[in-house]
């Protein structure tokens, strides 16, 4: 370009104290609260995998070219930095508006006044004004391909950030977890008491079991504005029940105990229950996967557990000894929860001490194993055995990974009892978290908080529909789910 030398300086001298103000305001702001600067970095769909390293590494960055713009000498390079620094930025936001699953919230600083498409434009034009400033200080005849260079590098290196991030949340977690923004909450309803449990959720209406009034049983439409109780009768009440668990599916109603080898089958809306005849096994956990057949977890003769399956017309109970994995005793470290999905016809077990699930079909045949995102893969107890008594007992508290976990649709629903990294203590504090797997094809999808009532967390939940519904102390609250959820439910099968 022919300027004159002085406006050449002084475009080139004003470019660079442009720069110094915004990367020293920048690095400052990220400093000064780089707490929260590397938990925002730690939700960003592109750099949550590298959030420990690109927390520290942007604010040094910005120091140095800060250093290298304010003096003659090295201003050339600090332009160039500063340049390909601008050119990644610009790129961030390109992919995050574009190929990211959802936006995340701002980073701090000066993005934060601005919407994502707004700091876009600031960015190119600051881009522009380095490349111009590039050109007038160099006296370099390939300037123009240094300038291709390093743009396509820079575009480059955030893009393969991307994939990799992607890779490793996916696959290869480190317990990051990502949280946009949170879902809504469409109602909240006051049950009285802090002792009810999902007994169903079919058919547009919530069904909830009551542990101090066992043959209690309360439905409530999804938006939860009416509310009514049913009675259940069932034909022997004489056994010595402990703790009586109703479940509700489509046509039928059961009523089970476990600890007493019975099952009490009736239809929805007459909620007179008959008991099954010929059921001698012990179980705990069941789901049933139509009118006359049950999947549940029992236990071989060395009390170590084992998934097994019956129908009703049959006293033989079908096993697979090789679903459950044993780690330390083959009884507590199998423990977990087991879920049925109507829409794929497939079971899924998650273990609470470990961080993997298991996906069945109903005839007991494993589909596949997966993992959640949390780095606990062997579960951490001790247990003890009592010899006159022929029992184990916990020896010490357990590390719970999963408190509770609900299948629908081919999603799973996970109520982990673990903080991820980049998380706040606060929030943690505040409220529950649930994370949301694509089970059939073992990925994470995304979190989010279930927020505490009263001091009271998170005790059970389901999902129907659109919606999340959970019970919250002794309120039954219901959130709006996003399309970043709704949009991998499977097809029922």
């Amino acid at each position: 370009m022919k300027l004159h030398p002085s406006l050449k300086n002084n475009f080139v001298y004003t470019v660079a104290l442009l720069y110094i103000l915004l990367f020293t305001y920048a690095a400052v702001s990220k400093l000064l609260d780089f707490q929260n600067f590397q938990i925002q970095l730690g939700q960003s769909p592109l750099l949550s995998a590298f959030a420990a390293f690109v927390s520290v590494a942007v604010p040094v960055t910005e120091c140095i070219l800060v250093l290298l713009l304010m003096f003659n000498k090295s201003r050339l390079i600090g332009l160039y930095g500063s340049f390909a620094l601008m050119t990644m930025f610009s790129a961030y936001i390109v992919i995050i508006l574009n190929f990211s699953s959802f936006t995340p919230c701002s980073c701090g600083g000066i993005l934060e006044k601005m919407s994502w498409t707004q700091h876009l434009i600031f960015n190119i034009a600051f881009v522009l004004i380095a490349a111009i400033a590039i050109i007038l200080h160099s006296k370099t005849k390939y300037i123009y391909g240094f300038l291709i260079i390093l743009f396509t590098s820079g575009i480059a290196i955030v893009a393969v950030l991307f994939v990799t991030s992607e890779d490793i949340i996916q696959h290869r977690n480190n317990f990051v977890r990502r949280l946009p923004e949170q879902f809504s909450k469409e109602h909240d309803i006051n049950l009285g008491f802090n002792s009810y449990y999902f007994s169903g959720a079919v058919n547009g209406k919530i069904y909830l079991g009551n542990v101090t009034a066992p043959l209690l049983l309360t439905e409530t439409d999804t938006a939860l504005k009416f509310k009514k109780e049913m009675a259940i009768k069932l034909s022997n009440i004489n056994l010595p029940f402990r703790s009586l668990n109703i479940q509700v599916y489509s046509k039928y109603f059961y009523a089970s105990d476990g600890i007493v080898p019975a099952i009490f089958r009736g239809k929805t809306g007459k909620w007179n229950a008959s008991q099954i005849p010929g059921i001698k096994y012990y179980f705990s956990n069941p789901v049933f996967t139509d009118s006359i057949s049950t999947v549940f977890r029992t236990h071989k003769k060395n009390l170590e557990s084992v998934l097994g399956a019956s129908t009703f017309n049959s006293t033989h109970v079908k096993q697979n000894p090789t679903l459950l994995q044993k780690q330390i005793d083959g009884r507590f470290d199998t423990d977990g929860v087991l879920n049925y999905d109507a829409y794929t016809n497939q079971l899924v077990y998650i273990y609470y001490y470990r961080n993997q699930y298991i996906v069945i079909d109903s005839q007991l045949k494993l589909v596949h194993r997966g993992n959640t995102i949390d780095t606990t893969t062997k579960a951490k107890i001790k247990v003890a055995f009592i010899k006159n008594r022929n029992e184990k007992k916990f020896s010490a508290p357990p590390l719970i990974v999963n408190k509770n976990a609900y299948a629908y649709k081919g999603l799973l629903f996970v109520n982990s009892a673990l903080m991820g990294k980049y998380e706040s203590e606060i929030m943690w504090k505040q409220a529950s978290i649930v994370d949301v797997y694509d089970y059939k094809n073992r990925t994470y999808i995304v979190s989010f908080y279930v927020y505490n009532i009263d001091g009271e967390r998170l005790t059970d939940f389901a999902v129907q529909g659109d919606n999340f519904y959970g019970i919250v102390g002794s309120h039954l609250v219901s959130y709006k789910m996003s399309p970043l959820v709704l949009k991998r439910y499977s097809k029922k099968q």
